[in-house]
């Protein structure tokens, strides 16, 4: 008990040190993404696929950098969003608690939507999810996603219509020897915010 009890404190005040010392950092990067200005795919890639993501997750998606959460490989065609098994992740049935597979299959598609959405001032949000558990999740589990010139095309019927489009993405998980545990179908509704006029 008194190791839990240390093992938390820890986390939190590893968790206060990271926000007060990387704070100009954090905030940069949620006006760069949060505030839709463009800065190059390049960037984009490079915030989500280093360690400065830990701070985006500190900052705007805390119950992910409690999950571990990791996107190792990102491009305009495909992401790979990584999520280990271990004590914070797991359910009462030795396995990943299937709501932390869901956050980590929501954000291989998210991170295509925002690479895409970059500069063009759209509003991005989930509408929709559909999952199915195939395999109990005991290693890190790999949630893979292919649709990034799907994506694309929704992005710019949105911008080409002005109308809100509805893009469905898959996300598949894999696990340490390469089967399948879960498939989920996230539906993200994309439309591009007028601009006030002056």
């Amino acid at each position: 008990m008194l190791i839990f009890l240390f093992s938390i404190f820890s986390k939190l005040i590893l968790l206060i040190a990271l926000t007060y010392l990387e704070y100009k950092i954090v905030y940069i990067y949620y006006i760069v993404i949060m505030k839709n200005k463009e800065i190059g795919i390049n960037k984009i890639i490079g915030i989500f696929t280093t360690w400065r993501f830990i701070f985006f997750l500190i900052w705007k998606l805390p119950m992910g950098f409690w999950a571990r959460l990791r996107v190792p490989i990102l491009d305009i065609e495909k992401s790979n969003v990584t999520v280990p098994y271990n004590y914070w992740n797991k359910n009462p049935f030795k396995s990943m608690y299937f709501a932390v597979q869901a956050m980590a299959a929501e954000l291989s598609t998210g991170v295509l939507a925002i690479l895409h959405s970059d500069g063009k001032n759209m509003s991005i949000l989930v509408t929709s999810i559909k999952a199915d558990y195939y395999k109990k999740a005991t290693t890190k589990i790999n949630f893979i996603c292919l649709d990034g010139e799907k994506i694309l095309t929704a992005v710019e019927q949105a911008i080409e219509t002005g109308e809100a489009q509805k893009c469905i993405m898959k996300s598949k998980g894999y696990d340490s020897n390469g089967v399948c545990v879960s498939e989920f179908q996230i539906t993200w509704s994309l439309k591009q915010r007028r601009l006030l006029k002056k």
